[in-house]
Protein backbone atom coordinates (compact mmCIF):
# COMPACT_ATOMS: atom_id res chain seq x y z
CA UNK A 1 0.00 0.00 0.00
CA UNK A 2 1.45 3.23 -1.33
CA UNK A 3 2.27 6.39 0.77
CA UNK A 4 0.64 9.73 0.27
CA UNK A 5 2.92 11.82 -2.64
CA UNK A 6 5.43 13.89 -0.62
CA UNK A 7 5.39 11.31 2.99
CA UNK A 8 8.93 10.09 3.39
CA UNK A 9 9.33 6.88 4.88
CA UNK A 10 9.67 6.46 8.76
CA UNK A 11 12.93 5.85 9.36
CA UNK A 12 13.87 1.81 10.40
CA UNK A 13 15.51 0.10 13.22
CA UNK A 14 18.57 -1.20 11.55
CA UNK A 15 17.38 -4.60 11.86
CA UNK A 16 13.64 -3.67 10.46
CA UNK A 17 11.61 -4.61 13.12
CA UNK A 18 10.94 -1.24 14.13
CA UNK A 19 9.90 2.27 12.32
CA UNK A 20 11.11 5.11 14.62
CA UNK A 21 8.90 8.09 14.36
CA UNK A 22 9.25 11.26 16.17
CA UNK A 23 11.79 9.93 18.67
CA UNK A 24 8.85 6.59 19.41
CA UNK A 25 9.73 2.93 18.59
CA UNK A 26 6.62 1.32 17.04
CA UNK A 27 6.28 -2.64 15.40
CA UNK A 28 7.09 -2.58 12.18
CA UNK A 29 3.68 -4.78 10.28
CA UNK A 30 5.11 -8.41 9.57
CA UNK A 31 7.29 -8.03 6.06
CA UNK A 32 6.26 -11.70 5.05
CA UNK A 33 2.37 -10.28 4.70
CA UNK A 34 0.86 -10.27 1.08
CA UNK A 35 -0.03 -6.69 -0.65
CA UNK A 36 -3.20 -7.83 -0.92
CA UNK A 37 -3.80 -9.00 2.60
CA UNK A 38 -1.99 -5.95 4.43
CA UNK A 39 -4.22 -3.57 2.19
CA UNK A 40 -7.69 -5.08 3.78
CA UNK A 41 -5.94 -5.54 7.18
CA UNK A 42 -4.68 -1.62 7.03
CA UNK A 43 -8.46 -0.62 5.75
CA UNK A 44 -10.16 -2.46 8.57
CA UNK A 45 -7.58 -0.59 11.16
CA UNK A 46 -8.31 2.81 9.63
CA UNK A 47 -11.89 2.15 9.86
CA UNK A 48 -12.39 0.91 13.39
CA UNK A 49 -10.33 3.92 14.01
CA UNK A 50 -12.98 6.10 12.30
CA UNK A 51 -15.44 4.04 14.51
CA UNK A 52 -13.76 4.58 17.68
CA UNK A 53 -14.32 8.50 17.00
CA UNK A 54 -17.46 8.38 15.81
CA UNK A 55 -18.27 6.56 19.40
CA UNK A 56 -16.21 8.66 21.56
CA UNK A 57 -18.12 11.67 19.92
CA UNK A 58 -21.30 10.26 20.35
CA UNK A 59 -20.64 8.63 24.19
CA UNK A 60 -21.70 5.13 22.71
CA UNK A 61 -19.01 3.24 25.05
CA UNK A 62 -20.14 -0.08 23.33
CA UNK A 63 -19.33 0.57 20.18
CA UNK A 64 -16.26 2.51 21.13
CA UNK A 65 -15.59 -0.79 22.75
CA UNK A 66 -16.07 -2.61 19.64
CA UNK A 67 -13.96 -1.07 17.49
CA UNK A 68 -11.42 -0.70 19.89
CA UNK A 69 -11.55 -4.97 19.59
CA UNK A 70 -11.52 -4.27 15.86
CA UNK A 71 -8.44 -2.20 15.75
CA UNK A 72 -6.63 -4.65 18.40
CA UNK A 73 -7.62 -7.89 15.21
CA UNK A 74 -6.01 -5.67 13.08
CA UNK A 75 -3.01 -4.72 14.17
CA UNK A 76 -2.18 -8.55 15.45
CA UNK A 77 -3.52 -9.46 11.81
CA UNK A 78 -0.43 -7.14 10.76
CA UNK A 79 1.91 -8.49 13.21
CA UNK A 80 2.31 -5.45 15.37
CA UNK A 81 0.85 -6.56 18.69
CA UNK A 82 1.59 -9.90 19.97
CA UNK A 83 4.21 -12.37 19.66
CA UNK A 84 6.73 -10.26 17.55
CA UNK A 85 6.53 -11.62 13.86
CA UNK A 86 10.31 -12.28 13.92
CA UNK A 87 9.94 -15.19 16.61
CA UNK A 88 6.96 -16.94 14.65
CA UNK A 89 7.52 -19.73 11.77
CA UNK A 90 6.31 -18.78 8.27
CA UNK A 91 2.41 -20.72 8.78
CA UNK A 92 2.15 -19.03 12.27
CA UNK A 93 2.88 -15.87 10.92
CA UNK A 94 0.39 -17.12 7.84
CA UNK A 95 -2.08 -18.21 10.37
CA UNK A 96 -2.15 -14.94 12.76
CA UNK A 97 -2.83 -12.82 9.81
CA UNK A 98 -5.88 -15.50 8.41
CA UNK A 99 -7.23 -15.56 11.73
CA UNK A 100 -7.77 -11.65 11.67
CA UNK A 101 -9.16 -11.55 8.36
CA UNK A 102 -11.79 -14.26 9.53
CA UNK A 103 -12.22 -12.38 12.39
CA UNK A 104 -13.19 -8.60 10.87
CA UNK A 105 -14.79 -9.88 7.74
CA UNK A 106 -17.00 -11.98 9.69
CA UNK A 107 -18.95 -8.89 10.75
Amino acid sequence: MGRAKGMAEPERSDDGRYLLIQGRRWRASDPMLPDRTRERLVRHLMSARREIATARKEGDVEAERRARDRVSWAKHGLGERGVPWWEMAGRERRHRWEEALRHLEAG
